[in-house]
């Protein structure tokens, strides 16, 4: 039993190395290192090669890990520029010592092969399936790498759309839908559709630029802009979701009715016109990626044979219903330029016909791209091209002197000789590069032949010395130039540098900003209804945290101030008939200019009430007012006496009524007369309260402290301490004034002062009064702190 039981674990454990081996064989592929198939040739392995040894070269390759890709690099080759190497790796899966390459092992190898025979083991049984390129070689052509993603398929979707697929090892799923992206990518590749795959465990950071978190996906790059797929893996689905990539507005809708408008657009478009006649109700995929990669040079339209309404066409330009039909149209749109006709229109054929019309006879330009294209840079003796230039002024297309240059452009029409004309009001500085400097061009076409010797804007130019008039005799010297210009290429005798074209098709900085911003929105959209939510959590997590804080403050805000506002209501038991308010009512005049004044605070502390509500500081509300003050609220206190209580309360209702909106805040009068002392004391804390020299009462020869205003903190045991600034001259028009009602209400008839000459300088005691109270709320004022609070007898 225990011999057994040894055996059994013996066995187990040489298993288990076994299958440590080619696990560890599996994590370096040479074929995977190289980027080649597993049928490749010596020669294209020694292509690959060479072009990955110069890429991870370490003295050319900055990057820390480009010396070990250089050392599998080479490993890798060495083990496939190795016939006997290579034909034990595809064998056993393992390029050590244990796979026979010497011949002192191999015995080794029998034993191991003896092994592998008695537990009944072929070589199907390690070959697991979940390795992708073991699993299928045909995607390693179209494998993508990060720099390859950017420097060559971004750039390329601009012209073709791509549909890229996100795959792994061990993923169970890429094995499903394998058979169908093989079906889908034979299809879609002979239409033109760029086809890539992306190893996510090889290239984690292309899978994460790309936005993939999960295997298999699949996703459509068209315009730079990156769209996933996410129905079911079909053919049907796969094939509209390339269709749907591709902008709808590509192919217009031609019938009877609209086919005049379509063709005359060349005017405006400055482009060739396409039409194809077929008996499908829609446009074929293979059309939509042809007018995709060809939509800078040509518009595309697309006629439904089977509608009544496109007999007009098809009986004027002759046009077989039963066959697909192309029809290109330039300048003249009541006969074709160009046809191509057969039962199936092939790609080559559709991309021949296109790419051979991709100009009108005459073209117009419009920005230094269509210059370099239409004229290009004199490459050799024998690769010439001359431009011949018409000049002419916007909006006189229809003249006879465009119409001859059109003519005479279709009846001389070489390989060598291109005609093309300029708007010389929208192109000045260019066209007036190329026109002599006489009167007789003014206002007038020019016409001038030039050939381009650099890209630097450098041309040899000929311009006849007449205005062009589409005469006959200006088309004979044209033609005669131009049979001399073959023979004699020094005909071109001037020289200039031509500044670069304006780009009269760029739309505007408004529009451009419109169009930037509705695709921005577009791609938020596209983000929030099909993106991996693992993407969107953080976005989601901050809008609903903003979201909760907003509402969490506004509700907090709104108990709040209703409690305050309950609170701030004093009882009814405290208020007896020593108590005396006085509820400040401003003129209109007076509220007007307060207003003004503040009509920038903050909305917490906008006035909630018409008037203010000034309490007198007695021994009844001494303690609720002050002793027993709710923390973090203040008293502000008016000193004043009989004899200048109306004027001083006047102005002090004025100066604080904007800062009556605040709760926090209560506003009281105390009168000099009954409690000079308490004041006096409380003033001993404040080491510069004294008054100024001769601040004295003349008739009682003591200090004179009316117009003070005192802050008192009630909960902490503070005072701050405002001191009016007063002359000795405005004393002396302070003359005795009656006293008046201390339930007054200022600003009614029976509230105003008995003595005006010195109610001014009484209120000019209070006039920075506004600038203490916000001083007050900013918290920067002096505190003078007491022991306790004196008693108010």
């Amino acid at each position: 039993m225990g011999v057994r039981t040894l055996s059994l674990s013996w066995q187990f454990l040489i298993v288990l190395v076994l299958i440590l081996q080619i696990l560890s064989a599996l994590d370096f592929d040479p074929y995977r290192v190289l980027r080649v198939s597993r049928t490749a040739s010596q020669a294209d392995i020694k292509k690959a090669y060479k072009k990955l040894a110069r890429e991870w070269h370490p003295d050319k390759n900055k990057d820390p890990g480009a010396e070990d890709k250089f050392i599998q690099i080479s490993k890798a080759y060495e083990i496939l520029s190795n016939e006997e190497k290579r034909s034990n790796f595809d064998r056993y899966g393992d390029v050590g010592e244990n796979t026979g390459y010497h011949q002192p092992q191999q015995p080794q190898s029998h034993h191991f092969h003896h092994f592998h025979d008695s537990f009944y083991f072929d070589e199907s049984f390690f070959h697991f399936p979940f390795h992708s390129e073991r699993r299928d070689s045909s995607d390693e052509k179209y494998l993508l790498h990060f720099s390859h993603y950017v420097n060559e398929v971004v750039p390329d979707s601009f012209r073709k759309p791509y549909l890229i697929k996100i795959t792994s090892d061990w993923c169970f799923s890429c094995i499903h839908i394998e058979p169908v992206w093989k079906e889908v990518v034979q299809e879609l590749e002979g239409l033109g559709v760029g086809i890539g795959v992306v190893h996510a465990g090889y290239e984690r950071r292309l899978a994460h630029h790309l936005g993939a978190h999960s295997t298999p996906s699949i996703l459509g790059i068209i315009n730079g802009k990156i769209s996933f797929f996410h129905n079911a893996v079909v053919r049907e689905n796969l094939r509209q979701f390339v269709e749907s990539l591709i902008p709808g507005n590509l192919v217009e809708k031609v019938s009877d009715k609209n086919y005049v408008r379509f063709l005359s657009g060349w005017q405006h478009e400055n482009k060739p016109h396409v039409l194809l006649f077929d008996h499908m109700p829609l446009a074929p995929l293979l059309y939509k990626l042809i007018a995709f990669a060809y939509k800078d040079y040509l518009s595309f339209g697309y006629v439904y044979v089977g509608l009544r309404g496109t007999q007009e066409m098809t009986s004027q330009y002759n046009v077989n219903t039963y066959t697909p039909t192309m029809l290109v149209f330039k300048e003249h749109i009541d006969k074709p330029a160009d046809v191509v006709q057969a039962r199936s229109l092939k790609k080559q054929t559709i991309e021949d016909f296109v790419s051979q019309n991709k100009y009108l006879l005459a073209a117009r330009l419009t920005s230094q791209k269509m210059f370099h294209e239409l004229c290009p840079v004199k490459r050799s003796h024998r690769q010439r091209k001359y431009c011949v230039l018409l000049m002419i002024r916007e909006g006189t297309k229809s003249n006879p002197d465009f119409e001859a240059f059109l003519s005479f452009a279709l009846a001389n029409s070489q390989d060598t000789v291109r005609f093309v004309h300029v708007y010389s009001n929208r192109q000045q500085e260019f066209a007036n590069t190329l026109l002599p400097s006489s009167e007789i061009f003014q206002g007038k076409s020019a016409v001038s032949i030039l050939e381009r010797r650099n890209t630097a804007g450098k041309v040899v130019y000929k311009t006849l010395e007449n205005p062009w008039t589409g005469s006959e005799k200006d088309k004979f010297i044209l033609l005669g130039y131009l049979d001399q210009l073959r023979r004699d290429p020094a005909l071109l005798s001037s020289e200039a540098i031509l500044l670069d074209l304006v780009d009269e098709l760029a739309p505007v900085f408004f529009l451009r900003w419109i169009y930037s911003t509705s695709e921005y929105f577009s791609d938020i959209w596209d983000s929030v209804l099909h993106n991996n939510w693992r993407e969107m959590m953080p976005l989601l997590s901050l809008i609903f945290s903003a979201l909760f804080i907003l509402f969490g403050t506004v509700i907090v805000q709104a108990f709040s101030d209703s409690n305050e506002d309950r609170e701030s209501r004093p009882p009814e038991k405290e208020v007896n008939e020593k108590t005396e308010k006085t509820e400040t009512c401003f003129s209109k005049e007076n509220s007007r200019a307060s207003l003004a004044k503040f009509r920038d605070l903050d909305q917490s502390r906008i006035p909630k009430k018409g008037f203010v509500e000034v309490t007198e500081l007695t021994d009844v509300t001494y303690m609720s007012n002050l002793v027993r003050l709710r923390p973090g609220h203040m008293n502000v206190v008016l000193i004043l006496s009989n004899s200048t209580k109306t004027s001083l309360l006047q102005k002090f209702a004025f100066e604080v009524y904007t800062f009556t909106g605040s709760s926090c805040l209560h506003f009281s009068f105390l009168s000099l007369d009954k409690h000079r002392e308490w004041l006096e004391y409380l003033l001993e804390f404040a080491q510069d309260a004294a008054p100024i020299p001769n601040q004295y009462d003349k008739h009682f020869l003591e200090r004179d402290y009316t117009g003070y205003v005192l802050a008192l903190n009630g909960h902490k045991k503070y005072f701050c301490l405002f001191k009016p600034q007063k002359t000795v001259d405005d004393e002396e028009t302070i003359g005795p004034c009656s006293d008046l009602d201390s339930s007054l209400h200022l600003g009614e008839a029976r509230g105003k002062p008995f003595c005006n000459s010195g109610s001014k300088p009484l209120k000019g005691k209070l006039s920075k009064l506004s600038l203490w109270m916000e001083r007050l709320l900013e918290g920067s004022l002096q505190r003078f702190y007491i022991p306790s609070w004196p008693e108010l007898d």
